[in-house]
């Protein structure tokens, strides 16, 4: 079994964004060499996330939405009051979730026709992380 290790890095420009990472796992997959495997794609910050779906802006634009109507933005949330002010962005990890793995055959991605892979940032405007981690033959 072959493995490859590689990490992005992203200086995000908004608070809340999604930035399109599919290319990025594609070069990292073509660089392994593997054909037959999984790669894991993890985000290393706690008020970030991966996911899985479609590149079309509305949809975003829902899912945008739809976080902030059960996590709204300015609650009293308790982590507030250790003097950070991200507790929404904490909720927000946990619901979308960090981490993803998506199946390697035939040295591709093995994704849905309108699948593309998405680093979801809820807490930006500095440098953040993602690790891509190749395992297969």
């Amino acid at each position: 079994m072959k493995y490859l290790t590689e990490y992005l890095t992203f200086q995000t420009k908004k608070r809340r964004e999604f930035i399109n990472i599919t290319r990025e796992i594609e070069r990292v997959l073509q660089k392994s060499g593997i054909k037959e495997g999984m790669i894991l794609v993890s985000a290393m910050h706690i008020t970030s996330g991966i996911f899985v779906n479609d590149a079309e802006p509305g949809l975003h634009r829902d899912i945008e939405e739809w976080m902030l109507k059960l996590i709204p933005e300015g609650h009293d949330y308790y982590h507030h009051r250790t003097g950070e002010v991200n507790g929404d962005a904490h909720l927000r990890n946990l619901l979308l979730g960090h981490q993803v793995v998506i199946p390697v055959t035939e040295g591709k991605l093995d994704l849905g026709q309108w699948q593309k892979v998405f680093y979801a940032e809820f807490d930006g405007q500095r440098s953040k992380r993602v690790i891509i981690k190749v395992m297969g033959e």
